[in-house]
């Protein structure tokens, strides 16, 4: 035990001191720059831009500016971006959330200057023509999209955001069938996205210094641009039921909340997650027990800047097993609101591991910093920490009984004669 805290201990210690690299963030070339060199041998830089769907002005926008990200600049064709990082031997990606577009550059190290360039050049000079739009990028659009609709779990999640939230948070990540989008309105939405004070750079694997200096040369003046306006979140719920053909059943039970992320659904979701911590285990949550076999409960806590989505995701092979699993996933949410002492001590700790791992991975240093560091909020890992540890049962009581309180929004994907409706899991 006394070697286990020990690890802890040192474990936490290596954490806060990377995040305290990164929560020096400095402006340069007009952008938030926060970096940290920790010896990796390879390097990433991210450019956040706060671009995401929620500020699309017209359905499929922001979609369609994710894949045009790499395509012709005025300084490279799409075929010398292709040949020319292969030959370096980096990787190129681009993602979309609601409310961020994320481009980002994996190198070997002392490649960074052109990496940097590839991705200043996307930002600054982008040309947006209309025959990548019909030979790539809407292909693209479509195909990621069709995928989306074809995966139970993706296509119910959207499903939910369009019902809690309407409008802004609720507008989908994925181009929509019969929405025709243009390379002009692409590039007027870019127009108004890309500028400075909108933009967030970190960087992995390469010291701060270098990586602003780079920014000055790459960037230049980058031109100011305010930030996009949405109108606040505000949650609704609601109930709809798909039919599909060829996955598995599913459900999901979700609730919304309006205002800043807070660390008492982070130790909810903990609680009620039956992730075990030993493999092939059963775990000590509430819903463990009563999960059929071959099928799954996951919790979910989507937080934004100004509202969370939080809910169980419920699948199995039959809408019998999903019934069951869904009557025991309601059951352990009502009963939720009430904790032991030690209950609450496990579901904190839980809750503590995700968000502290969630830093040792780039993906997830980028997903937990990044928007932080472009809002201009703290972006030290020690801060989460500490408001998790300080969730009391009175706060996290409240927290529980406030969200079960809102109308629910549930969502059934599959054969919708079979799957339950809401009242029938206790709703």
């Amino acid at each position: 035990m006394l070697a286990a805290r020990a690890s802890a201990a040192r474990s936490a210690s290596r954490i806060a001191r990377n995040a305290r690299k990164f929560a020096t963030v400095v402006d340069s070339a007009g952008v938030k720059v926060a970096a940290a060199d920790n010896g990796e041998p390879t390097t990433a830089v991210t450019f956040l831009v706060k671009a995401g769907s929620r500020y699309e002005p017209k359905p499929g926008v922001a979609h369609a500016l994710k894949n045009y990200a790499f395509k012709s600049t005025d300084k490279r064709s799409t075929l010398g971006t292709v040949r020319e990082a292969e030959l370096y031997g980096g990787v190129l990606s681009s993602s979309l959330s609601r409310e961020h577009l994320a481009v980002t550059a994996e190198f070997l190290r002392g490649d960074e200057a052109f990496f940097v360039d590839v991705l200043s050049s996307f930002l600054t000079s982008a040309k947006f023509t209309r025959y990548e739009l019909s030979e790539w990028v809407a292909p693209t659009c479509e195909a990621e999209s069709t995928a989306a609709i074809n995966d139970p779990a993706t296509h119910a999640l959207e499903l939910a955001h369009a019902l809690a939230f309407r409008s802004g948070l609720g507008n989908s990540i994925f181009a929509t069938p019969g929405h025709h989008v243009s390379a002009e309105d692409v590039q007027a939405y870019a127009a108004s996205v890309f500028g400075a004070g909108n933009v967030a750079v970190l960087g992995t694997g390469i010291a701060p210094a270098a990586l602003e200096k780079l920014l000055e040369q790459s960037l230049g003046k980058f031109a100011a641009s305010s930030a996009p306006s949405a109108a606040p979140a505000r949650y609704f719920g609601g109930e709809t039921r798909v039919d599909t053909h060829g996955g598995p059943q599913t459900v999901f039970i979700g609730f919304g909340a309006a205002g800043a992320p807070s660390a008492e659904l982070a130790v909810l979701a903990s609680h009620l997650d039956p992730t075990p911590s030993v493999k092939w285990s059963q775990g000590t949550s509430p819903i463990a027990a009563s999960v059929p076999a071959g099928t799954s409960v996951k919790a979910v806590l989507l937080p934004y800047s100004d509202a969370s989505l939080f809910g169980l995701l419920v699948q199995g092979q039959t809408a019998a097993d999903v019934k069951t699993a869904g009557k025991a996933a309601v059951a352990a949410l009502k009963a939720a609101g009430s904790l032991k002492a030690e209950e609450l001590q496990k579901a904190v700790a839980k809750a503590k591991f995700s968000a502290a791992s969630a830093y040792d991975v780039r993906d997830g240093l980028i997903a937990a910093l990044g928007p932080k560091i472009l809002s201009g909020t703290s972006a030290s890992v020690t801060d989460t920490l500490s408001s998790l540890e300080k969730v009391s049962a009175a706060a996290y009581s409240k927290a529980a009984s406030s969200l079960l309180k809102s109308k629910p929004t549930y969502i059934a994907v599959g054969d919708s004669k079979t799957l339950p409706y809401a009242d029938e899991l206790g709703l």
